[in-house]
């Protein structure tokens, strides 16, 4: 029945190991006996070149194959080292309801569905409720899935993905920065400790990798549209950076740069404003090298209820939906910041892949909600 057995075919193998230099993994296996408990069809993943739809209808397949395992090994350290950062530095883990009657990052992303005769969303992020539970906790990280609407096509986008959401009370957008460089730069030195063979098996050139150490660069919105202007690029100013600004921008460091003080009118409600220039938000964006673009977005939060009331009405938001966020400024409010990282895109940036789509174990995106 040896003879029969296909591609996938199921064994257990029975013998002896041994040291052999000369083989691949160091050693060999005598076989004495072999146990086949399935017979596999006709496996549609050959050696051969497939298309990439071709690949993404088998997924459940595909992730057999050497890189999709090993992007995906890659992604179980980035959660282990995240979980460990976070429990190490004092933060509590907590928990942001997938259902919610807020939008966090602008109405035009959300998917809605009927809840009981009412409106309702899938989360776009927990920040609003992580601030809720950094009041009470001090250090809180929230932990899970988000969803976002955008028709979206580009290499860098899903509408489904993870977020790591930590925010701190008693924090400004300067201590904020600080937690971020120490966050990510702890996470990408994990992964060249502990992901070693599978960034070898990417192939991947960790020489930019080894860089990712404190301190980043930091740049204001302003100095990084003169680097753009100086490379000739044609930038509107006062609107956000596109891929290809991003990765002009990243190219003149070495490492991750924060870029901060943004055109408040292209930031989020709930962003702070610069005492200094109430035209700009107290908001950052870590891009990463290598054209891997934004990989986290935060900032210092308004803790004013009158000044965060105007800014829900500026924006044409609903304040029923936001009266509990603005309870939190009615009941002892403090400084607070925080930020978001998208797990999918980091892990990305880690493995050097070409697409982000192969960075999370079944993806979504505007064309795809199977298998």
């Amino acid at each position: 029945m040896e003879s029969e057995l296909t591609q996938e075919s199921s064994v257990t193998v029975t013998g002896t190991v041994r040291k052999e230099p000369r083989s691949v993994g160091g050693f060999e296996l005598g076989v004495k006996h072999i146990d086949v408990h399935q017979i596999a069809d006709e496996y549609p993943i050959s050696k051969k070149e497939h298309g990439t739809d071709f690949l993404m209808s088998n997924r459940h397949l595909w992730l057999r194959s050497k890189s999709q395992n090993a992007i995906l090994r890659v992604r179980h350290q980035v959660v282990k080292a995240t979980r460990d950062f976070f429990d190490d530095n004092g933060f509590t883990l907590m928990d942001s309801p997938i259902l919610t009657a807020n939008s966090v990052e602008g109405t035009s992303t959300l998917f809605e569905l009927d809840y009981f005769e009412r409106s309702a969303f899938l989360t776009q992020s927990g920040q609003l409720y992580g601030e809720a539970s950094a009041m009470a906790f001090g250090k809180i990280y929230v932990f899970g899935p988000t969803f976002r609407a955008e028709k979206s096509k580009t290499r860098r986008h899903l509408t489904e993905f993870w977020m790591i959401e930590p925010e701190m009370a008693y924090c400004d957008l300067n201590e904020n920065m600080e937690w971020a460089e120490k966050y990510v730069s702890y996470v990408v030195q994990w992964c060249l400790e502990h992901c070693q063979e599978e960034l070898n098996a990417l192939e991947r050139d960790t020489a930019s990798l080894k860089k990712v150490v404190p301190p980043f660069p930091r740049i204001t919105y302003d100095e990084a549209a003169e680097i753009l202007s100086k490379k000739g690029v044609d930038f509107n100013y006062g609107s956000d950076f596109g891929g290809k600004d991003e990765t002009i921008i990243s190219e003149q460091f070495d490492r991750p740069v924060m870029i901060h003080r943004w055109p408040a009118g292209i930031k989020a409600f709930y962003m702070k404003r610069d005492p200094e220039n109430e035209e700009l938000a107290l908001g950052v964006d870590m891009i990463a090298p290598e054209g891997f673009g934004e990989i986290i977005g935060g900032g210092q939060r308004e803790d004013d209820h009158d000044i965060l009331l105007k800014r829900i009405n500026e924006h044409d938001l609903p304040v029923e939906p936001f009266q509990w966020y603005l309870d939190l400024r009615k009941y002892g409010s403090v400084p607070h910041s925080g930020f978001g990282l998208g797990l999918e895109r980091t892990v990305g940036w880690i493995c050097g892949t070409n697409h982000i789509r192969e960075t999370i174990p079944y993806p979504r995106t505007i064309y795809r909600i199977e298998p």
